[in-house]
């Protein structure tokens, strides 16, 4: 079957579109990952890159100004992440600049944020430079811990709960305590007679006082309480002596 021109002119149509198609494709790949414009390298050794990818963005001030170039693990305990940085904001990033792996929302991609510095030092990054880091939080611990008291909770929750329906149903001793009228007012009784108790006792001890006191003005009994009380005088006074001779002995041999 012959071409016609018609078809010819389609033809051509569709692949100049793919082209253009094509060329802008091109180009909006290479604008991402900074092959049309200058561009430097900087690096930082983290413990952990917490799902980090080649490609993800690299960001300083809230704007996108770069790439993961590279990521390199160096040992069981260190990875190295190269970025690729638009050379507009060079002069913005110093040397004591530092770095962290942050995430573009709240379940977005990760991505590198790059905090200025000016700290401790003012100038610029070299090209190739190594900046200080700032490790993430590893998200799968918070996340087991969490779990774990989760878990904890459920038990006690759980146990809790066993206690209260054990207590509900009579059983222990509180339980039939607090279910068992008679064993209540058993409680209350005792309570009522400890009480009382305690009030004769106060009250035998008041008067057992008032004896002694009318004792001792008693004239058949009033003998025999001076000489108890003249003993007790002596004894202080004697103590008292004894203490201030062997504070002056010891002020003597000083």
């Amino acid at each position: 079957m012959k071409t016609t021109s018609r078809q010819k002119i389609k033809i051509g149509v569709f692949a100049l579109a793919g082209l253009a198609v094509l060329v802008l494709a091109i180009f909006f790949i290479g604008n991402k990952k900074n092959l049309f414009s200058s561009t430097f390298n900087v690096h930082g050794m983290f413990k952990n890159v917490s799902g980090l990818q080649v490609g993800n963005n690299a960001r300083f001030a809230g704007i996108n100004v770069g790439v993961v170039q590279d990521i390199q693990i160096k040992t069981d305990s260190s990875v190295n992440v190269v970025l690729t940085l638009n050379s507009d904001v060079r002069k913005f990033i110093k040397k004591d600049a530092k770095l962290t792996i942050g995430s573009d929302g709240l379940m977005g991609d990760k991505l590198v944020v790059i905090a200025p510095g000016g700290v401790t030092s003012n100038e610029q990054v070299d090209d190739g430079g190594q900046l200080a880091t700032i490790n993430p939080l590893d998200v799968d611990k918070i996340m087991n811990k969490f779990t774990k008291m989760a878990d904890n909770a459920g038990d006690l929750v759980e146990g809790l709960a066993d206690i209260v329906n054990k207590v509900n149903s009579g059983q222990g001793s509180i339980g039939r305590l607090l279910n068992n009228d008679k064993m209540a007012r058993n409680m209350e009784s005792t309570v009522k007679q400890a009480q009382t108790t305690m009030a004769n006792v106060h009250k035998t001890s008041n008067t057992l006082n008032e004896d002694l006191t009318a004792a001792q003005h008693n004239f058949l009994l009033k003998g025999f309480f001076k000489k108890k009380q003249k003993v007790k005088d002596d004894s202080l006074k004697k103590l008292k002596q004894d203490s201030t001779k062997k504070a002056q002995d010891k002020a003597a041999k000083q």
